[in-house]
């Protein structure tokens, strides 16, 4: 595989390295990836500054067993992912530079992983072909440098299958096998789909059924105990939790409990509220092209990915996990590209043994390299478009904000990255179709993790509405937040009020209408589009845009005469200035 991915020259000097060395090189490759960029952003929408702030608030509140976000639970998933971020955080002081660290780790445990497992079954020319398919594919380069839980579950999950194949196809190792079930405990309390390797044991037992592998020593009374390590390992955090929950008692717990053990599992698998998707939608949209080049590899290698799958007992069972994971994902209504990503490594490994040192197809050749020039025209079209602020682009870059020389300066960048992109094409033309896509590929992630990103911090963040607003009112002003957006707590310098996540948008309108006129210089800050029965809107004060929204500043003179009073209660929660994304 590894010949046909690299020039022969690199071959040649790859080929002299031991393994230990040539997967030195292989990290330090991913590591230079997975790390540009780190501290040249700040959280982006739609998840991202959720989960930061439900590690700031770990930090700032030293509650580290139930998340929390604004001060309220936050249900939606368990805490593992918010640890790592807010340890990183105590660790370093700077929420920007450490909530994209833990995932840029799990990509590369998940490199290290992938490469060993390919060494041990295959050898090294496959473990290292697996790697550099891996990092082709755009969505694991994606989620290695994104702040979502995703990567993380997908590193825990793919140790759970290094460790069952470790066991089954290279042992008996009965360590790596009970590790495997822990960190399926671990992927539990992450997210909880992270029993997903145990999947595995369906292709594994068939096949010691069918006695096509003598596995008495690997199989026996000790394999129930797998399951009891995993929910051991989910224990440590569920057990303390229901403990604590069942000893305070309070409405807000008990609703935290239900929801994060019934509501986000089992409901939302089987009745999901959102994201519905068809059937198909993971086989036809997500695979093509957030897997790509990896889908037209293997339909370019057709005939032996086909023998493989009938000779190689471990092709066939890593090939039968990825499907059962697609086809489980698959039956639920709601489905997010991301659910699919912890089978992508192993899908991979298994393309790279499947193909071995066979060459594609001579058609996939062409097609790639058609499929290059079109990216990189198109690229370059972009850039133009974007640089001469062509009137298509200014309404769609209108939405985020109304400052359009950041059009002009995207539109030098994209351009510029197009004509990188060709012209690396054309200099390793003569190179196998693999690499030349890998050097442009790589080369314009490191582009868009330095220079894209400081263009893009000013479209994804809300700091230029929160400099507007702070601009125009007082030092000690207090600012109030109808409709919620995290990012806000996290960039404002003024106490930021909000008026519950959970509560309806009348519900939070009347709080905050009380809530304004019981202290002098309160405000509002809101989007405009928004229509209230306790405020005139139409006095509001333009502060610009940010996530798609016109925000808006109130006074207390928007408010009418009179409002109801809220049915469910007043709740609102103040969190105090911090410039948490400078480290200050």
């Amino acid at each position: 595989m590894l010949q046909n991915t690299v020039s022969e020259r690199l071959y040649n000097r790859l080929s002299k390295l031991s393994d230990g060395s040539l997967l030195l090189v292989l990290l330090a490759v991913a590591a230079v990836l997975f790390f540009t960029g780190i501290g040249f952003r700040s959280p982006w929408p739609a998840d991202e500054p959720r989960y930061v702030e439900v590690a700031r608030e770990m930090v700032a509140s030293g509650q580290w067993l139930i998340p929390q976000r604004g001060g309220e639970f936050y249900p939606d998933k368990p805490p593992v992912f918010f640890w790592s971020i807010a340890f990183f955080y105590w660790l370093t002081g700077n929420l920007k530079l450490a909530f994209l660290l833990p995932n840029a780790l799990c990509g590369l445990a998940m490199v290290t992983m992938v490469f060993d497992l390919g060494r041990r079954l295959w050898g090294r020319s496959v473990a290292a072909g697996a790697v550099i398919l891996l990092l082709l594919a755009p969505q694991f380069m994606i989620q290695a440098k994104n702040a979502q839980i995703d990567a993380m579950v997908a590193c825990w999950i793919t140790v759970g299958c290094y460790g069952l194949l470790r066991h089954f196809l290279t042992g008996p190792a009965w360590g790596w096998y009970f590790t495997a079930w822990g960190f399926m405990g671990l992927g539990i309390i992450t997210k909880g789909t992270g029993f997903l390797p145990a999947l595995m044991m369906l292709p594994i037992l068939y096949l010691g059924l069918r006695a096509r592998q003598p596995w008495q020593q690997n199989l026996g009374w000790r394999c129930l105990l797998g399951p009891l390590v995993m929910l051991a390992v989910a224990a440590c955090w569920l057990v303390p939790m229901v403990l604590y929950v069942n000893h305070v008692g309070s409405d807000e717990l008990i609703a935290y409990r239900d929801n994060i053990l019934f509501k986000q599992t089992g409901e939302r698998y089987a009745d999901s509220w959102g994201h519905l998707k068809p059937w198909y939608y993971f086989f036809a949209s997500v695979v093509p092209s957030l897997w790509f080049p990896l889908p037209l590899l293997a339909l370019a290698c057709i005939g032996k990915v086909w023998s493989a799958l009938r000779q190689d007992r471990a092709v066939w069972v890593l090939m039968v996990w990825v499907l059962l994971v697609l086809l489980f994902f698959s039956i639920s209504p709601g489905k997010r590209g991301v659910y699919i990503l912890p089978a992508l490594p192993m899908f991979a490994l298994a393309l790279a043994a499947a193909i071995g040192n066979q060459k594609p197809a001579r058609w996939f050749g062409p097609v790639m390299a058609g499929l290059q020039i079109l990216i990189g025209v198109a690229l370059v079209v972009i850039g133009i478009a974007g640089w001469m602020e062509h009137a298509s682009l200014v309404k769609k870059v209108s939405r985020y904000t109304t400052d359009m020389t950041l059009l002009h300066q995207a539109g030098v960048f994209v351009m510029i990255a197009g004509l990188v992109w060709l012209g690396l094409l054309a200099a390793f033309w003569r190179s196998p179709a693999l690499l030349r896509l890998f050097v442009p590929l790589m080369t314009v992630w490191l582009m868009f993790s330095t220079w894209g990103y400081t263009l893009m911090e000013p479209l994804r963040t809300p700091r230029n509405v929160l400099m507007a607003a702070e601009a125009v009112t007082p030092s000690d002003a207090e600012l109030g937040v109808i409709d919620f957006d995290e990012q806000l707590i996290l960039f404002s310098k003024r106490d930021i009020t909000h008026f519950s996540y959970f509560a309806p948008l009348a519900e939070e309108e009347r709080t905050a209408w009380r809530w304004i006129a019981e202290a002098p210089q309160r405000y509002l800050l809101l989007p405009g589009d928004l229509t209230l029965e306790c405020f005139d809107i139409s006095q509001g004060q333009f502060m610009g845009k940010a996530h798609r929204e016109r925000w808006v500043l109130l006074t207390p003179q928007a408010r009418r005469p009179s409002c109801p009073e809220p049915i469910l209660g007043r709740s609102f929660h103040t969190e105090k200035p911090g410039r948490w994304m400078d480290g200050e």
